[in-house]
Formats: C-alpha cells, structure tokens, sequence
C-alpha cells in the first residue's frame, strides 16, 4: 500500500528530472534561443496585462527620462520617449504586433508557396511552367520594391501588410514542394497509394506533406526572422504599422531622431529584433541538424 501511494509523486518527479537532463543537454545557444522564444511568445500572449502604463498615455514633464540603469527612476525602468511615453509599455505591445504580422506572414508563405509547388507537380505541362514562371519573376524582383509599389498604390492597413508580408518567400516553398513532391513520386511510395485508388487531397495530404514537412519547418524558420526585419524595415520608412498601433520597428523609427539625445528609445526595440532573429536562426540550424537525416 505504501508503494502505491509512492508511485504518483515519483513519476512526475522522475519526468521533470528527464525533462531537465533534456534541456541541460543541449548547447548553449539553442537553450537561450529556446527561453528567449519562450518570453517572447509569453509577452505577446499577455501583453496588455503586463502593461504598466498606457501607450498613447503621455507626460511631458517625464520626457526623455533614462533608463533606470543610466539614473532614471523605477516609475519607468526603460525610459520614456520624446511625448513621455513609457517605452517599456510600447516595447511590450511592439513585440506582440511584429511576431503576430511574421508568423502569420510566414504561415500564408508557407501555406500559399506549399500550394503552387504541389499543383506544379501533379499537372505537369502548361500550369507547371507559369508557375515556374512565377517563381522566376518573384527571386528576381527585390521584394522592397514590390512592397513599397503596393502600400503607395493601395494605402496602408493591417490586414493588407500583413498580406503583403505573407507573399515575402513564397517561391522558397513553391520550389521545395515541387521538388520534393517530384521526388517523392520517383521514389514509389505515392503511385503505390495512387494505384489502391486514393485521390490526390489524401495522396499530398496524409501521405506527401508529412514526410517533407521537416523541411518546410526549417525553411519557415528562415522565414520568420525575414519577415521581422522587412516589418521593421518598412515600418522605418513609414510604411509599415501606422499609429496608434506600434511595433517593433516603428519604435525604432521613430527614436532615430533621438540617437545622441535619447538613445534607449531606438536601442531597446532594435535589441529585442536582433535578440529574435538570432535566436530563431540558432533554433532553425539546430532543428535542420536534427530533422536532416543526410546530416546524421
């Protein structure tokens, strides 16, 4: 009786205990990369409860006040902007407006680039060579240009840059599932599934998109980073998130006029960006190494 009562408090003790020799076994760049991403996603998720101030709320009599490590007050352990703003608010909100506009970016590129390489596979002929083209036409244009033509022509709103970020790439997918679908089917196992009467919604499905979904992840953490400086990027010039909305990179835009006066407005955004892009970039080698099997 007395082992029975045992057993429940020893098991979780020895899966914690496994889970712990898991994690101090990996390097040491892959385990900052990982709690990084884990903050990151924790802010974005709770962003408007963590928040202490308002982001429109303003106080000029608390202007460009320091950090808290350059003198500055607790009240405001970042500082404050040229309106009085409390940047750590702001830097809050930001990060949670830039990883929503890359990873939903990232999932139409993925999902749309996905799409055209599985049709450019299974019809062959015409439909596989304008998409071919496509693709072509997407690697040789500069994606800036694209991006600037479209917001000047069509304005700026969420949904639409959000769009927009999401047709950064596609071709990247397009050309992985092409070829790995041609191959797949070179190698048998999808005109064995064919020939016992499936369609091809359960022969790319079920049977195709598992085996090379390793590989779309990977790519999807190149992605990701991508979309986060492109956001920034525009988002500098003035085209990217407009007010009172605010991201990462519009944090940066806008503390550039303050650089020798006032430069924890632009260092903290631009620290969280190249905090993220890195250690996304760490966890997508680490992942390729691991899911590559040529690698092993």
């Amino acid at each position: 009786m007395a082992m029975r009562d045992s057993l429940p408090a020893v098991l979780p003790a020895t899966g914690i205990a496994a889970l712990a020799r898991r994690i101090a076994g990996l390097p040491l760049g892959v385990s900052f990369a990982g709690l990084w991403l884990v903050a990151m996603v924790v802010i974005a998720l709770g962003a408007e409860f963590m928040l202490p101030y308002s982001i429109t709320a303003f106080d000029l009599k608390a202007r460009l006040m320091p950090p808290v490590l350059f003198g500055g007050g607790i009240a405001h352990p970042l500082g404050t902007d040229e309106l009085g703003r409390d940047v750590f608010s702001r830097l809050l909100l930001s990060i949670r407006m830039s990883l929503l506009i890359a990873f939903f970016g990232t999932l139409i590129a993925t999902t749309l680039g996905t799409a055209l390489g599985f049709l450019a596979a299974h019809f062959r002929g015409r439909l596989e060579s304008v998409i071919l083209m496509a693709i072509d036409f997407q690697a040789s244009m500069p994606f800036m240009i694209i991006a600037l033509s479209v917001l000047a022509f069509f304005g700026n709103c969420l949904p639409l840059f959000i769009a927009l970020m999401g047709f950064h790439s596609w071709e990247r997918y397009a050309r992985i599932s092409r070829g790995l679908t041609l191959a797949a089917n070179e190698q048998g196992y999808a005109a064995a599934v064919r020939q016992l009467g499936a369609g091809p919604g359960r022969i790319y499905g079920l049977h195709i998109l598992p085996n090379i979904a390793s590989t779309l992840i990977v790519s999807m953490t190149l992605t990701f980073p991508e979309i986060i400086l492109l956001e920034s990027g525009l988002s500098f010039l003035g085209l990217g998130v407009q007010p009172p909305l605010t991201s990462l990179g519009n944090m940066v835009g806008y503390g550039r006029e303050y650089i020798t006066r006032a430069p924890w407005i632009m260092l903290a955004p631009a620290g969280v960006i190249v905090l993220t892009t890195l250690s996304i970039s760490l966890l997508g080698d680490w992942l390729r190494d691991r899911l590559d099997p040529t690698l092993r």
